[in-house]
Parts: structure tokens; C-alpha cells; sequence
């Protein structure tokens, strides 16, 4: 078994035990950066997209659901935003299984582009006081585009940062492509902030919302243009050195399915409290504070923006500290904290007060940090290189899918039903608790290589203390030894 390991990860070496020199990558830090660089930038675009069509979903069901008012118009157009979450595992297999055979930097320009053009062509749609019904079917359909490219995006661009950076600093490195998801966040939700003020609400609900919509193109054209300057991962490219016929076989659905269910499981339960978290702060929040609790509509937006404003070097910083004592202890404490301050957060959210809305939404912000710090390292380090990209995507789509994209919708249509405003805060805790519970089964990998791949250094004297310690570099082996002996003596059996 040592022997058919070593073959199928391209290691000169057929001991279990042993490491060649040349199997280690030295990672140019550079170029690692600039890997982040771009690859955050795409993060970016998805979440300059969240973040205009969260902070303009008054707007939005006025424009194209004029019929309905209040919660119900709200629940009416957040479902738009979630329909799109039903086409991303099918976006996420179709790429995911591309990426892990034709490579991570291709599909990361096509998913790129069609998240681009798909965004654009929002803001080129008729109201329904023009063309009737077929308005909302025409931005169903740009949202199921979106949906399905971005089912691509998000998996791809976390392998692309894990495999491109060294292990000690791939938790702080990996963080960066959170930095995207909050700066392009940002940049939708202040855009939309400035143009209310300036523009006022009529001018908005008139032709100001399409204006947002209309800067995805430039977006994207700067995005594709610095993904087409980065080279392939580096282990990826030692996988293609396999033979065509092996490689093909341990990308397939099957394969994923068979070997690495378990990591699947436990990456949907962690997608799932951590998507219910993020959406929760980020694309809930602004229509919680105007729709349900009445704040004004810049106000309210003003207040998340200078959140996420400090939430950057926070998120930095937590990934930072990942590296140094480990994601588990970090994640772990981001879910005890919401499950114990969910319920005073949200309290002072409703209180009315200035001061006190912005300190409710700074512990549910940074407490949010924890997890935006740490999952674009952990998710990846779940799977092996030759199903990352793949089984990632299965992974965090289905997941993101039924919990994540749903739950403003889940929160407007319970809040609508309850009529009590503190569903959100109970929604938080019910996760978290579940979260718990699941990080106990997840093997703590900060500062080791990536499951399937040799060890990645920054600098070249790093590679005598890894040869010295080879059992510790390959720590993964006698796992993946063990998950095929015991798939292959089950099939025997039957």
C-alpha cells in the first residue's frame, strides 16, 4: 500500500516515511502574493454583488415587485437572492470537477467572467412597470447564472490560495481572500450608501440601483487580467506529472463519494454554521435593521459599513494567530461566543440606541472574524489534491445552498411569522451549538502540509528540519492508506 500511496501522489521515494529534497515546494512569497492578490479580487466581485443586492433589497422589491409591501415584498425578493443557491452545486460540480483535471487557474477566469456579465445584465432590466411579470423572471434567471458561477468561484479560489502558499502562513495568507470577500463587500454596500444620500430614495427606486450593477464589467476585465498573469499551483502542478489515466480516475465524482465521504460530512456541517453566520451579519442585517426594525435606510447602512471597515484587520489578525496556535481553538471560541452573546447582541441591536446597535453589531462582526480568519485555510486542508477542487465545491455549495443563501429568506419568513424579532439571535445559537459539536471530529492541520501534497516552505533551510522529520511532513499518508485499504477490503466483501 506504502508503494501504490507514493505512486499516486508522485513521490520519488517508495518508503512511507521518506521525503526527497526536490518533492518539497519553496514557495516564493511574491508570487504567493500576488496569488492572494488576484484570487481575493474575484472573492471581491461575488461579494460586491451580495453586498448591492442586500443593501438595495428594498429597493430591488419595489422595482420588481411593486405589488407586494413591506415583510412580504422582502421575503419576495430575498427568495430571489436564494434561488440562486439552488444552481450553485450544480455550478460547483460541473467546475470543481474541471479544475481538479484541467487545471485551478482556467476555471477561475471562466467562472470570473460569467460572474461579471451575469451582474451586469441585472442592472440592464426592465422594471416591472415596463414589461410586467417577465422582469422578475429576467432576474431570476441572471441570479441562477451568478448562482452557478459562483458555485465555481469560492471552492476554487480557496484551493488556489492553499496550495500556492507555504504551510506555516497559509492561515494568514488564506485570510486575504476574506479581506476580498469584506472589501468587496464594502465597496457594493458603500456604493449603494453614497448613492442614496446623493441620489435620495426616489432617484434610487427611478434608475440609481441599476448603477452598482453596472461596475461588475470593469470589475471583472481587472480581475481576469491579474488571475491571467498568476502561473498553476504548485501542487497541482505535481499531480499532472501522474499518469493521465490515474489522474482522471481520482477526479471523479465516484471517487470523491467513495473515499472521501467522511470529509464531506464534516465540511457541510461546517459550511453550514459558518455560511449561517456570515449571511446573518453581512446580507441580512442591513434589511433587518430598516424593514424590521425601522432604521433609516443610510443609517442602518452607515453602521454596517464602519463594522466591516474594522472587522479587516481583525480578520488579518485571526488568521495570523492560526498559524501560531491552531484554527480549531479560534473556531471553537468564535461559536461559544455567539452561542452566550447572540441574544445580548441582538437586544441591543433593537434597542434604538446608536452606541448600542454599533457595539451589537461589533461583537456579532467579530465574532463572524473568527471563522473568516481561519475557514479558507481549514476547508481545503479537508481534502487531498486530487478531488480538493471537487470535493470542496460539493462540499461548500450544497451546504452554502440549503443554509447559507437562505437565510435572510428563513429569517424575514420566521420573523414575518413570529412576529418576534429575536428569531435571529435563536437561529445563531441553534448553529453554533451544532458547530460545536463538529469541530471536536476535525484534525487540526495549521502548520502542515495539505493532505495529498509534499511539504510547502518559505525558505530553502526549512527543508533539512522536514527531511529530519519526514513522519511529521507526511502525517497525512497512513490516513489515506488507511481510507483506501479500508474502501477496497468493503468492496471485496460484497
Amino acid at each position: 500500500m506504502a508503494d501504490k500511496i507514493n505512486k499516486r501522489f508522485g513521490f520519488r521515494n517508495k518508503s512511507d516515511a521518506k521525503l526527497h529534497k526536490d518533492d518539497i515546494t519553496v514557495v516564493d512569497t511574491n508570487v504567493a502574493r500576488k496569488a492572494v492578490i488576484a484570487t481575493a479580487l474575484g472573492n471581491a466581485m461575488e461579494w460586491f454583488d451580495f453586498g448591492i443586492y442586500s443593501y438595495l433589497a428594498v429597493t430591488i422589491g419595489k422595482v420588481f415587485f411593486p405589488a407586494l409591501s413591506g415583510p412580504t415584498q422582502l421575503v419576495y425578493t430575498f427568495a430571489t437572492f436564494a434561488v440562486a443557491f439552488l444552481v450553485r452545486p450544480l455550478g460547483g460540480l460541473f467546475f470543481g470537477m474541471l479544475g481538479d483535471r484541467l487545471g485551478r487557474k482556467k476555471i477561475l477566469s471562466i467562472t470570473l467572467i460569467i460572474m461579471a456579465l451575469s451582474t451586469l445584465s441585472i442592472g440592464l432590466i426592465p422594471s416591472y412597470a415596463s414589461i410586467g411579470v417577465m422582469a422578475p423572471i429576467l432576474l431570476l434567471i441572471a441570479r441562477m447564472v451568478q448562482g452557478f458561477s459562483t458555485g465555481g468561484e469560492y471552492s476554487g479560489a480557496m484551493t488556489f490560495i492553499a496550495e500556492s502558499t507555504p504551510d506555516k502562513k497559509r492561515g494568514f495568507m488564506s485570510s486575504g481572500l476574506e479581506v476580498g470577500t469584506l472589501v468587496g463587500f464594502i465597496a457594493g454596500s458603500g456604493l449603494v450608501t453614497l448613492l442614496t444620500f446623493m441620489l435620495g430614495p426616489e432617484t434610487m427606486l427611478a434608475w440609481g440601483w441599476r448603477i452598482p450593477f453596472f461596475i461588475a464589467a470593469p470589475l471583472g476585465l481587472i480581475g481576469l487580467y491579474l488571475r491571467n498573469q498568476l502561473e498553476e499551483t504548485p501542487a497541482f502542478k505535481a499531480m499532472e506529472q501522474q499518469e493521465e489515466r490515474n489522474r482522471k480516475q481520482q477526479g471523479s465524482v465516484k471517487n470523491i463519494l467513495v473515499y472521501h465521504w467522511p470529509q464531506l460530512l464534516k465540511g457541510m456541517i461546517i459550511v453550514f454554521f459558518y455560511n449561517v453566520v456570515d449571511y446573518m451579519v453581512l446580507s441580512y442585517m442591513p434589511s433587518h435593521l430598516n424593514a424590521v426594525l425601522g432604521y433609516g435606510e443610510t443609517k442602518g447602512l452607515l453602521l454596517i459599513l464602519i463594522v466591516m471597515l474594522i472587522m479587516i484587520p481583525i480578520v488579518l489578525t485571526i488568521g495570523y494567530f492560526s498559524d501560531h496556535i491552531g484554527k480549531k481553538p479560534l473556531i471553537i471560541g468564535g461559536l461559544i461566543g455567539l452561542i452566550l452573546l447572540s441574544i445580548p447582541s441582538f437586544t441591543m441591536i433593537g434597542s434604538g440606541s446608536n452606541l448600542q446597535v454599533f457595539f451589537g453589531l461589533m461583537i456579532l462582526a467579530s465574532l463572524l472574524a473568527a471563522f473568516l480568519g481561519t475557514m479558507p485555510s481549514l476547508l481545503p486542508s479537508l481534502f487531498f489534491t486530487e478531488v480538493r477542487y471537487g470535493a470542496l465545491a460539493i462540499t461548500y455549495n450544497i451546504s452554502a445552498s440549503l443554509f447559507g443563501g437562505t437565510t435572510p429568506l428563513i429569517m424575514a419568513w420566521m420573523i414575518k411569522v413570529t412576529e418576534n424579532r429575536m428569531v435571529p439571535a435563536y437561529y445563531l445559537m441553534a448553529t453554533c451549538l451544532i458547530g460545536v459539536v463538529a469541530m471536536t471530529f476535525v484534525k487540526e492541520t495549521a502548520g502542515r502540509a495539505l493532505r495529498g501534497s509534499a511539504p510547502a516552505v518559505e525558505e530553502k533551510h526549512e527543508i533539512a528540519d522536514i527531511l529530519e522529520e519526514p513522519k511529521e511532513a507526511l502525517w497525512w499518508k497512513e490516513e489515506q492508506a488507511k481510507i483506501y485499504e479500508e474502501t477496497d477490503d468493503q468492496k471485496k466483501e460484497q
